[in-house]
């Protein structure tokens, strides 16, 4: 019997008369990475969007570990073991990497502790930051200051900042845009080292690593989920392989 620490049944999203989801059901099983692909204007932001509580869908349900979290508020989602982290990276550039993740993980807890203390000496964040630091792959920069961070760490830096709450499921919108070679294989092995003890619902436009990565695949179109599958059962279906995999188009 499979374990979903995400169900979403029949949502549906319209601006006007664009339908930004169609009527789609999406299940992520615990512990596995399950990635959102599609084309420019699919609906994958959006139904990100949806699943964070940053929008409100028109109807359907969205279940978090059987909880029916469809009209939460973001916070609750949050504290509920929900993370996220954006297309452009919200880290405070004046900040080290190390204060950025003790925000972040002071934040998770719902309080200020003691506000005339710096986040980052309070002696129950610390351990928790240590340790988002340790997964995203920036302990040795701990001291360093966010605005001299490379493109790429400053996506790491990102990535931690969602991990500092030790979330369930993380949803990681294209946390590989804009990085070189050298970048995306350091996200991809971070990624690969959450397997087994974080769920990921990864949108990705860099298919080599969504291939390498992903347990399942559900291709979005117009909002409609058109496939879920195995990477190999994604790569041999025809239907994708015309709305999406042929496309020689930059498809993010």
């Amino acid at each position: 019997m499979n374990d979903y620490v995400l169900q979403v049944s029949q949502l549906q999203k319209s601006f006007g008369a664009v339908k930004a989801t169609n009527n789609l059901s999406l299940e992520i099983e615990r512990g596995q990475v399950h990635a959102l692909i599609g084309p420019n204007g699919a609906g994958k932001t959006t139904l990100i969007k949806q699943l964070c509580g940053e929008l409100i869908p028109d109807s359907g349900t969205i279940l978090f570990n059987n909880k029916n979290i469809t009209a939460f508020p973001m916070p609750k989602r949050a504290l509920l073991g929900m993370g996220r982290s954006f297309q452009v990276t919200s880290v405070f550039q004046q900040l080290t990497v190390k204060e950025n993740i003790a925000l972040a993980v002071q934040a998770h807890h719902g309080h200020s502790f003691h506000f005339w203390k710096p986040a980052s000496k309070e002696e129950t964040l610390e351990q928790a930051t240590m340790q988002a630091m340790q997964r995203c792959g920036l302990l040795a920069r701990a001291d360093t200051i966010a605005s001299s961070l490379s493109h790429g760490e400053m996506r790491q830096l990102d990535v931690g900042m969602a991990l500092a709450g030790k979330p369930e499921l993380l949803l990681l919108d294209e946390p590989m845009a804009g990085m070189g070679s050298g970048g995306s294989l350091k996200m991809t092995e971070l990624i690969q080292e959450l397997k087994g003890n974080t769920s990921v619902l990864l949108i990705e436009h860099d298919m080599q690593a969504v291939f390498s990565l992903a347990d399942r695949i559900t291709v979005l179109v117009y909002g409609e989920a058109i496939a879920t599958g195995t990477a190999e059962e994604i790569q041999n279906n025809p239907q994708v392989q015309r709305a999406y995999l042929g496309d020689e188009q930059d498809n993010a």
